[in-house]
């Protein structure tokens, strides 16, 4: 017997059918007893593991219309949930789920409750199947008019799915307004500094915002929220990073879900360079304005830390989410 209890599990796509799951620690194969199922808390198909290797099992035969939810126990006794972070969505590439990740008192964050993504305009069919296979049926979006008019969000036409405008402008001009002064070979508005200020600035200036979400998701019926922007990483990484916080994960926890965006939005960065420097703008300066930079996200935490104490004081002064509130997210997010 094996006697260091299981701590941690991932999982990883392979393919349209197929996933990796690895546990830790390794060593506890082949005691291990895996189940897989489309419900967040009670997957009821048992996957055979007597062909895992070093701790990992290839899980394949599954249909790419359901989210998956994988249970995975030791002789022991102790068990987790596990899931993919990343939704794979045929017109999404930062859509995901901030579940799993451990609380610094031990916890861990539920799985299914709350997901992020970049924008929502490229959405099929398909996606839109599997999104309300997922129980989404809330839609928060933080961008500003002209972006919503500029590339509407495709969801599904029945009505299944709200959505509701919350709009947060990072900086002084929209995403849309960016792009037209790129086209006009005009990148002089994204000083060194405009990222930075962008961050810490809508902290203070959207902590309603922010607070209104996160009061929500405590108050919810149990349905999951999706919240978003254009590119899923500043406006919805900000709103992410305040409800991990929240629930009590470490700040380094914060800063790696954060910089998750720069992985998955990496293969759409090339064809976007290549149009930046057909505007005869060089790419290098527009860089930080399309990835997740992590100075952006430190200087978040420094602003919060320095300015209002911790991130439990500056939801309650600052952004309206009593304590009570606090204690009632925590309830509805972590098991």
């Amino acid at each position: 017997m094996n006697d260091t209890p299981l701590y941690d599990a991932k999982v990883e796509r392979l393919d349209s059918q197929t996933v990796k799951l690895c546990w830790e620690p390794k060593e506890t194969q082949p005691s291990i007893s895996i189940f897989a199922g489309a419900g967040a808390h009670a997957p009821e198909r048992k996957i055979p593991a007597t062909d895992s290797k070093s701790g990992c099992l290839d899980i394949s035969g599954l249909d790419p219309h359901i989210r998956y939810y994988y249970q995975v126990e030791d002789e022991n006794g102790f068990s987790l949930m596990t899931a993919e972070r990343r939704v794979p969505l045929e017109g999404a590439v930062n859509f995901r789920d901030i579940g799993g990740y451990r609380t610094q008192d031990g916890q861990r964050i539920q799985w299914g409750k709350v997901f992020r993504s970049d924008g929502l305009s490229r959405l099929t069919h398909s996606d839109h199947r599997l999104m309300k296979h997922m129980g989404i049926s809330r839609i928060i979006d933080f961008r500003t008019q002209a972006e919503v008019k500029s590339s509407p969000d495709r969801l599904p036409e029945d009505g299944s799915m709200s959505h509701v405008n919350l709009a947060v402008s990072h900086g002084p001009i929209d995403f849309v307004e960016a792009l037209k002064r790129l086209k006009k070979g005009d990148s002089s508005w994204l000083t060194p500094d405009f990222m930075v200020n962008g961050y810490v600035n809508n902290i203070d200036k959207f902590a309603h915002v922010w607070g209104g979400v996160i009061n929500e998701v405590a108050h919810s019926d149990g349905a999951p929220v999706l919240f978003h922007c254009t590119g899923g990483k500043d406006r919805t990484g900000t709103c992410a990073a305040l409800i991990l916080l929240a629930l009590g994960v470490s700040e380094e926890t914060v800063v790696d879900d954060h910089q998750l965006s720069n992985i998955y939005i990496a293969d759409l960065l090339p064809a976007v360079y290549a149009s930046i420097a057909s505007y005869g703008v060089d790419p290098d300066i527009v860089f930080p304005y399309l990835t997740a930079p992590r100075n952006c996200i430190l200087a978040v935490l420094d602003h919060i830390n320095i300015k209002y104490g911790s991130a439990a004081n500056y939801l309650e002064t600052k952004a309206g989410v009593s304590r009570s509130n606090q204690e009632l997210l925590k309830k509805k997010m972590l098991g």
